[in-house]
């Protein structure tokens, strides 16, 4: 699009369905490797990436030629095929519904590239429904409990 320009970032939260730990350090580099190629075929700049047996973190530099929840989808509906073409688990893969996604100017990309790449560390100190909420409240999103990611079972 010719004399367009934007800059827009956006971190990306979403897990596995029912919080279950599945993401294995066998092949996690495999699929954020898979992911970041989803990210790179739609023309946005993957800056981070990384995450939790439990969930994910990703962080991209967005063009406004898709939206937000397309990505999403394109992410989430590839890996999960992804996963379960190459039977990294017993059973079926699948994602929670929704995400979270999270808009930061460009003075902030390095804290949370440097964020998201230290998710060992802070998920030491609180679990991943603490930080979500963190997300939901230091970003004043209104939110219903009822519809904050499940407890694992």
């Amino acid at each position: 699009m010719a004399n367009t320009y934007t800059k827009i970032h956006i971190q990306f939260v979403f897990c596995v369905k029912y919080r279950t730990g599945l993401i294995q350090s066998a092949w996690k580099s495999d699929l954020y490797k898979y992911i970041t190629g989803i990210v790179q075929q739609q023309e946005h700049k993957l800056l981070a990436i990384n995450g939790m047996p439990d969930h994910i973190h990703i962080f991209t530099g967005m063009r406004p030629t898709q939206s937000i929840s397309d990505l999403m989808q394109d992410i989430k509906g590839g890996s999960s095929k992804w996963i379960n073409n190459n039977n990294f688990i017993n059973g079926k893969f699948e994602w929670q519904e929704g995400y979270g996604a999270f808009s930061y100017g460009a003075s902030q990309i390095p804290e949370v590239i440097e964020y998201i790449r230290n998710q060992e560390e802070h998920h030491r100190h609180r679990t991943f429904l603490e930080e979500y909420r963190g997300f939901l409240q230091k970003f004043a999103i209104d939110f219903d409990e009822r519809y904050i990611f499940k407890e694992p079972l």
